[in-house]
């Protein structure tokens, strides 16, 4: 009889990158959209409303890179300093690691025979990656990924800045204010949804979480704009 094969798709994989993607774009939204929306409440002409909106973009954009580069990498120069020393101790105290690793898998339920067989097993196997996993929990599906996180959060950024520019170029000069604003807040509720949905969660529970705070920026920004009034 044919052995059935049993795939399993799990999300963890996307953790990184989508976790940048979901920040990078609902920061580019919020970010761009309050920025119009601040200067179209200050008496700003629709010239002044579109550099603001393209300039906010070029430099939100960057500077989300930046941020995440830098977040991103900072964790992964830790995880290489601990890997480091795993490497050091490995070859300085062999003895001494195996017991760790035999010790770290009784206390997740084995037997002190069985813990020691596995730990052999795996410390002949690759014994760097077999502590790394165990002890420090680092792996390969959740190893920091600094310039995947810098061009995910900057791309997603611009896209969600797209829509709060695209509306300005096609809204009347009059209305740009609410027009926006009304966008902006049911675009940040389909970005929380798709958020939702491709983290594995409840994307309804997604789109009111993100679509909240989203509406609560955008009040925000038109009510300091308006206490200005200052055509820019």
């Amino acid at each position: 009889m044919p052995r059935s094969r049993h795939v399993e798709s799990h999300r963890s994989a996307r953790a990184g990158w989508l976790r940048a993607a979901v920040l990078g774009a609902n920061d580019g939204i919020v970010s761009i959209a309050g920025l119009l929306v601040g200067v179209a409440a200050g008496g700003g002409t629709p010239g002044a409303i579109l550099s603001a909106g393209i300039a906010g973009t070029v430099a939100g954009a960057m500077s989300m890179a930046a941020g995440e580069y830098v977040s991103v990498r900072s964790q992964a120069d830790i995880e290489e300093a601990d890997l480091e020393t795993e490497r050091r101790e490995l070859r300085e105290l062999p003895d001494a690691e195996l017991a760790e690793l035999a010790g770290l898998f009784e206390k997740r339920g084995l037997s002190p025979d069985l813990a020691r067989q596995v730990a052999v097993q795996l410390t002949a196997h690759d014994a760097l990656a077999a502590h790394a996993r165990e002890e420090l929990g680092i792996n390969e599906v959740v190893r920091a990924r600094p310039l995947q996180a810098a061009m995910a959060s900057a791309a997603a950024f611009c896209a969600g800045a797209a829509l709060p520019i695209v509306v300005t170029l096609l809204a009347p000069p009059q209305g740009v204010t609410w027009t926006v604003t009304i966008t902006t807040v049911v675009g940040l509720f389909g970005s929380g949804a798709l958020a939702a949905w491709a983290g594995g969660a409840n994307p309804w529970r997604g789109a009111l979480r993100v679509g909240g705070w989203g509406a609560a920026a955008m009040a925000a920004a038109h009510l300091i704009g308006g206490l200005f009034n200052v055509a820019v």
